[in-house]
């Protein structure tokens, strides 16, 4: 199955956004965990949890994603905004256990003038205090653009974050075309090659979702501002091939795009028309 969805508002429940998964055509979403800027989450529900289990089962529902609040700095200059990292991704993946087994989505941070170095050492510190063995929850870090103190820009900085993290298993990678295009590695173009880098670095293994995203900005501008499927300078013709490349296409491709449902129910049902028959 083609596992594409969108970004969904969990503000009524994880069975209002199965509901309109289903609407917009969508076999996969994403949900942020809590308010995007942060806050306290929404209490849990057993009932809608059990509802939504269920209905997940009988539509074959792909892996969803969960991400953190933008918020969420675990190497950002002050304690205090650490330390609110720790507690909320503490959290988020205390209550992720009533979903076991999906993907917990979430941007490394910004060192803000600590220097990338000192940046890394303090998220690898952070993972190491929160992850635990019984984790069900894959935790991924996410490709970012590199704009101003933002970790993550270069896979090479993944990969060191990943090294550093003793429950490295439970750890795996996002990524997001608009970022890694802005941040200078060319999909449009020369995809082949960025994967093959990717997997020198990384390891392909470690690739467990893509945020689908056209950007506004030229490759390399390191400004992270997305657009529209086609409507940016990635182009239709390149997501046509990222969505039926053999590394990706097994993958849940999540849309962040600028757009309401009823622009999601057009990106997915055009992004399905473009997808093609596996030759496996």
């Amino acid at each position: 199955m083609f596992y594409i969805g969108c970004h969904l508002s969990c503000a009524k429940g994880f069975l209002a956004m199965e509901k309109n998964a289903e609407k917009i055509g969508a076999t996969t979403f994403q949900f942020f965990t809590r308010n995007p800027r942060g806050g306290n989450a929404r209490a849990l529900d057993e009932k809608d949890i059990a509802a939504f289990l269920k209905r997940k089962e009988e539509l074959s529902l792909g892996t969803l994603v969960a991400h953190a609040p933008y918020t969420l700095n675990g190497c950002s200059s002050e304690e205090r905004v650490r330390e609110f990292a720790v507690r909320t991704m503490t959290d988020d993946l205390e209550r992720l256990e009533h979903i076991p087994g999906n993907y917990y989505n979430f941007h490394p941070g910004s060192h803000v003038g600590q220097g990338t170095e000192e940046g890394i050492l303090q998220i690898i510190r952070m993972l190491n205090g929160i992850l635990k063995p019984e984790l069900h929850t894959t935790v991924l870090l996410e490709t970012m653009a590199g704009k101003g103190s933002e970790v993550g820009g270069r896979f090479e900085e993944l990969r060191t974050i990943l090294d550093g993290v003793e429950y490295s298993e439970k750890m795996g990678v996002c990524l997001d075309t608009c970022h890694v295009w802005d941040g200078g590695y060319d999909i449009r173009d020369h995809l082949d090659e960025v994967l093959e880098e990717f997997d020198r670095v990384i390891g392909l293994s470690r690739l467990k979702a893509v945020h689908l995203n056209d950007s506004q900005n030229p490759l390399g501008a390191r400004k992270d501002r997305h657009a529209r499927i086609g409507e940016g300078h990635i182009g239709l013709e390149a997501m046509e091939r990222i969505i039926n490349h053999p590394a990706l296409r097994e993958l849940p491709f999540c849309l962040e795009t600028p757009n309401e449902l009823d622009g999601y129910a057009r990106e997915i049902a055009l992004l399905k028309s473009l997808r093609k028959e596996s030759n496996n």
